[in-house]
């Protein structure tokens, strides 16, 4: 049994280096690289931020619950992602595989699981439950943002699936106790 797992568990790994590389070889073009550091740096929580104040000045109090419960769905994704990267210690990849530039420097040096994807689709699914119109904003930013841990060398394709399953899971909880 013990082979078997550890044999899934090589695989897996394998495949997660394999797409992390090849994620990781558009970086090589400046333009992709500058493109995917600045929605990295817009992830980090600026445009998230600059998209609640607008809501606020745009609509008022009516915005003030949508923001309210973005706060408190990331403040909750916060704690989970920091506990999260505390147990599992895993590495960057560029950290194992020196053939995987890194193009930004990272918050951390661990892994597990992508800290801006958890929050980016944490904020979405809670912001388009109150504003659906701008998902044509927000969903392409999410899925840059995601593509971004990637492309840049920061995260394995398994660290940014963990973090969106997370992100999504704890915003959709979030809505049966707000």
């Amino acid at each position: 049994m013990q082979e078997k797992t550890a044999y899934y568990l090589c695989r897996i790994n394998r495949w997660d280096t394999d797409w992390c590389l090849r994620f990781n070889q558009a970086s090589r073009r400046r333009w992709v690289r500058d493109l995917f550091a600045t929605v990295s740096r817009l992830g980090d929580g600026v445009f998230w931020y600059t998209l609640m104040a607008l809501l606020l000045a745009w609509d008022g109090r009516h915005a003030v619950g949508a923001v309210a419960h973005m706060l408190a769905v990331g403040l909750i994704c916060l704690a989970v992602y920091k506990w999260l990267k505390g147990k599992t210690l895993r590495p960057r990849p560029s950290a194992l595989n020196q053939a995987i530039f890194t193009s930004v420097a990272p918050l951390d040096q661990f892994s597990f699981p992508s800290g801006h994807t958890l929050h980016a689709v944490g904020f979405s699914v809670v912001l388009l439950a109150y504003y659906p119109a701008l998902g044509w904003l927000v969903i392409p930013f999410t899925a840059l943002v995601a593509a971004s841990r990637l492309v840049l060398g920061l995260h394995y394709p398994s660290d940014v699936l963990a973090g969106a399953l997370i992100g999504a899971s704890i915003a959709s909880a979030s809505f049966g106790w707000w």
